[in-house]
């Protein structure tokens, strides 16, 4: 996919060119799982996988249009905009319900190979991808950051769908070769050398119980703060608790699980980032442990999540493994360099839908730079 693909796509359709060509990348996290909604830090990394969006004003109209390459829905929105549709193009439609924000009539195209339903953080992409286009069209300087906290408010506040900044910072801030590490509760973040390459392998799990799960692990957080600050009430959120804190509170043990996760979790962000700093690779320990954590602590994981970490992590020149994204089906990574990674996933594949019945989607990809403006006419 290029840029010329989304201006074929605006052309055909619209019978012009665009002004303004933007792009984003999806995300996959490196590791520090379930820690964004706890006050933690996460280690994501942006992916060589983008979503393009084309756009060119029109006089003359109150409302868009919106064209996409990858769903069979066309539509309009108003401007100002007159609420949510229900439809992809909220994404897009949402940066203009923003408190004292409203988007110009436009022709609008997008184009994208991230891939839907992976968790790969497809929204994200468009939402990002359209705000620098936007910023572009109106002639702005670009804060990536401003734009980031803009598409994360659209997520919850206009889609409504609960979410932590994660996506949409990796998505706007990441560098070429480098992870970036966010704090989720300042969004204080720094980029962080990472050169391997990554293989994302989603196992095609239904995930009709992740959202119910989701919610349960969420609650049960909440409840182990709440009892650790009878001990602490100065402690300012679970992922700043310590272990010791932890153990003396005498939770109830699924409970004192969820926290021991989050806890030591943090502390694997920590030794991550101090490891890629000093040697440019993470511990396959490491990167076990968190999978063995989230699988027994957190309960998170799948059977077919489990196989895959245990093939991977057997396959000679894998460098670790592990469970990515919220669990309970979804995808695992795998790290290594590109061609020990292709090969994993050519043998790993097959034998994978022989034991499940389930043919899996696989991808690599390096650590890929953020959002940029593609091109201004």
């Amino acid at each position: 996919m290029v840029p010329e693909t989304v201006s074929e796509l605006f052309r055909r359709t619209y019978g012009s060119d665009p002004e303004v060509i933007a792009s984003a990348p999806g995300r996959v996290n490196l590791i520090g799982e379930h820690l964004d909604y706890n006050g933690g830090e996460v280690l994501p990394m942006a992916i060589e996988s983008r979503t393009w969006v084309a756009v060119r004003r029109v006089e003359g109209r109150s409302s868009s249009r919106v064209v996409s390459s990858t769903e069979k829905d066309t539509g309009m929105f108003e401007s100002p905009v007159g609420g949510r549709s229900g439809m992809w193009w909220d994404y897009i439609s949402g940066l203009g319900a923003l408190p004292g924000r409203s988007l110009p009539p436009a022709d609008i195209a997008v184009a994208s190979n991230v891939p839907a339903g992976a968790g790969l953080s497809s929204s994200a992409a468009l939402e990002v991808a359209a705000g620098f286009a936007y910023s572009a069209l109106a002639g702005d300087n670009i804060d990536p950051r401003a734009v980031a906290l803009d598409g994360w408010r659209v997520e919850n506040e206009f889609v409504g769908v609960a979410s932590g900044i994660m996506d949409q910072f990796a998505s706007a801030l990441s560098i070429d070769g480098h992870a970036l590490h966010i704090w989720c509760e300042t969004t204080e973040t720094e980029n962080v050398p990472f050169a391997a390459s990554v293989m994302i392998f989603d196992t095609a799990v239904p995930r009709s119980l992740r959202s119910s799960a989701f919610n349960t692990r969420r609650a049960e957080c909440v409840e182990a703060l709440e009892l650790l600050r009878r001990n602490d009430p100065s402690l300012q959120n679970l992922a700043s608790a310590t272990l010791d804190q932890v153990e003396a509170a005498a939770l109830p043990e699924n409970i004192a699980n969820r926290a021991i996760h989050v806890v030591t979790e943090m502390q694997r962000v920590h030794a991550a980032v101090g490891s890629l700093r000093t040697t440019g690779t993470i511990d396959r320990d490491l990167l076990y442990d968190s999978h063995a954590s989230l699988r027994d602590r957190y309960d998170c994981s799948s059977p077919e999540l489990d196989w895959f970490v245990e093939r991977a992590m057997a396959f000679e020149g894998v460098a670790g493994a592990r469970l990515t994204g919220a669990g309970w089906g979804g995808c695992a990574i795998a790290f290594g360099d590109r061609e020990t990674l292709a090969a994993a996933g050519d043998n790993i594949a097959p034998e994978y839908e022989r034991a499940f019945g389930r043919r899996p989607r696989v991808w690599l990809s390096a650590a890929a730079p953020g959002a940029r403006v593609e091109r201004e006419l």
